[in-house]
């Protein structure tokens, strides 16, 4: 038996798996050489890569039932001030680290604030932060304003009507008719969105773009209902048997649907929604089985805990550090050209083994940096909330 009450180790863990596999796709060495599973799915696919953000809003799902818990799931006054004020800190920590990258970058050019100032006209209105904020608050608000035996029928509502858009609109074609671009441009212009390239043609593109948050909520509330059933029951093999159920039925689901409905992470349409989640549900029930009711617990659960308990904390480290690491002169090659620390780390590990391997050994270092830094805070029992 297992009490709701008590923190869910399998849960850090897995969150903790998927801020390290972020960390792990955001940072190689060089973008031009990357193993296969450590690259996105270039238009239509599914690649490991594509898996790290759609787990981590689905663990942010599962944190919600928890959160919520205490406030029995209804609006209030103080969740009210909770869920707008923990959306706009994440608003605000997506534009404050790309303003930051611009100062930091023209602070090796000698006019920071300059620099800084002067791309404000490009600096990019979505991202990863921001995409969480958005899923955080409108989800949040679909739990405590709707039933939670009508959440269902929203997530399936907001799935086929999110894809019937697509169909009509082109929305799985890369080309300018493409209505998530079209939607975009209108609205957020061309200079604050991502550039995406795909078959050798790049197109303003956003992959955390505004009509795509759609059914990142669906995603989301999938990830709130699996957490809803965990406290509901406290039978830790009922719950085993019930995530490891519904999520083979997502995946297949999503699966046999892909051929009309193609799935793709870039549009986060709604069979990627449907295989990522329930791919979610069966490695969540899996750490269940073997971290809460066997109790295998060791070297490897720490670290990804590490990660886990202090997600979002972690994660804005890394892009931080991946900012100065690119910012930052320690020389010159023969050329001329600056050698910043990534690169210099880079080359040494491309001195002793080919361009591939190399890549991925930086970034597996960068996440290991991470990582003490993690462990410190969990030794010291620090945990930052964002």
């Amino acid at each position: 038996m297992a009490k709701t009450e008590k923190r869910l180790l399998s849960l850090d863990i897995l969150r903790g798996i998927t801020i390290a596999g972020m960390l792990l796709v955001n940072n190689p060495g060089t973008w031009s050489y990357l193993y296969r599973p450590l690259a996105h799915a270039e238009w239509i696919g599914l690649s490991p890569t594509d898996l790290v953000f759609p787990f981590f809003v689905f663990c942010m799902g599962v944190s919600m039932a928890f959160s919520l818990k205490k406030f029995n799931y209804r609006l209030s006054g103080p969740l009210m001030w909770k869920i707008v004020r923990r959306t706009l800190i994440l608003f605000f920590i997506g534009w404050a680290v790309q303003w930051f990258g611009h100062l930091v970058r023209g602070l090796f050019k000698g006019d920071p604030f300059v620099e800084a100032v002067n791309n404000l006209d490009t600096l990019r209105y979505m991202g990863v932060f921001q995409r969480l904020a958005l899923v955080y608050f409108f989800g949040s608000l679909c739990v405590v304003l709707f039933s939670r035996r009508f959440i269902p029928w929203l997530v399936g509502l907001i799935l086929v009507a999110y894809a019937l858009i697509l169909g009509l609109g082109h929305g799985y074609d890369f080309s300018l008719e493409n209505i998530i671009a079209r939607i975009d441009n209108s609205v957020l212009g061309t200079d604050h969105m991502y550039h995406e390239w795909a078959n050798g043609e790049q197109l303003s593109f956003d992959p955390e773009g505004i009509l795509s948050t759609l059914p990142c909520i669906a995603h989301v509330l999938i990830g709130y209902l699996v957490g809803r059933l965990i406290l509901s029951l406290y039978n830790n093999t009922e719950r085993v048997y019930r995530m490891l159920l519904w999520g083979a039925v997502l995946v297949l689901a999503g699966w046999l649907l892909q051929y009309g409905i193609p799935c793709g992470k870039k549009m986060w349409s709604s069979t990627f929604v449907m295989i990522t989640c329930g791919m979610a549900m069966c490695i969540q029930a899996m750490l269940i089985h073997f971290v809460d009711i066997k109790g295998r617990r060791g070297r490897w659960t720490r670290f990804f805990e590490s990660f886990g308990v202090n997600p979002l904390a972690l994660y804005l480290l890394g892009t931080v550090l991946a900012i100065l690491f690119g910012a930052i002169p320690v020389g010159h090659d023969a050329d001329g050209d600056v050698i910043s620390i990534h690169s210099a780390v880079y080359r040494f590990f491309e001195s002793f083994c080919n361009p591939y391997m190399a890549s991925a050994l930086y970034a597996v270092c960068f996440v290991l940096l991470n990582w003490v830094v993690g462990r410190v805070l969990y030794k010291k029992k620090i945990f930052i909330k964002i």
